[in-house]
């Protein structure tokens, strides 16, 4: 996982219509990059629509808001579009960002062992240095968490 006051590494991944999003390309902003395992499902519904009800706090601050999953472009078009998200949704498809940022590993439900991308935010200031990482998250308290620290 990578640690708070180092650089964010940079990466390119596809959004939800296709265009090539670099984190490079938000220099100058503060960006809030949140990993999450898997387009509407219960969780990560709620923390999206969550960050869609604080946008326009986020915009307030200055802060652009990117999710990442290992979904296709295709499946985050039909979340975005479902529950009008207003920012990026990011397409890992590979998981290489997600082992990139240390967020991809082992989990396990009822008995059973699989790989996937552990729920966790970084949040980057404008010169690309990760300024807090945020492990564990909780869904429905998560925004109120970053907004609290902005």
């Amino acid at each position: 996982m990578l640690k708070e006051n180092t650089m964010a590494p940079d990466f390119e991944l596809l959004d939800e219509s296709g265009v090539l999003r670099k984190l490079s390309y938000y220099r100058g902003k503060d960006v809030v990059l949140y990993f999450y395992p898997k387009d509407d499902t219960s969780g990560c519904t709620t923390e999206a629509c969550n960050f869609r009800d604080d946008y326009s706090a986020y915009e307030k601050a200055g802060v652009t808001i990117l999710g990442v999953s290992p979904d296709s472009p295709e499946s985050h078009t039909k979340f975005k579009a479902k529950h009008h998200l207003p920012f990026n949704l990011l397409a890992d498809v590979d998981h290489k960002v997600c082992e990139l940022f240390g967020v991809w590993g082992k989990k396990s439900m009822y008995g059973k062992e699989y790989y996937g991308v552990n729920r966790t935010t970084f949040l980057i200031d404008k010169d690309g240095m990760i300024r807090k990482v945020f492990e564990k998250v909780k869904p429905a308290e998560h925004s109120s968490e970053i907004l609290a620290m902005l």
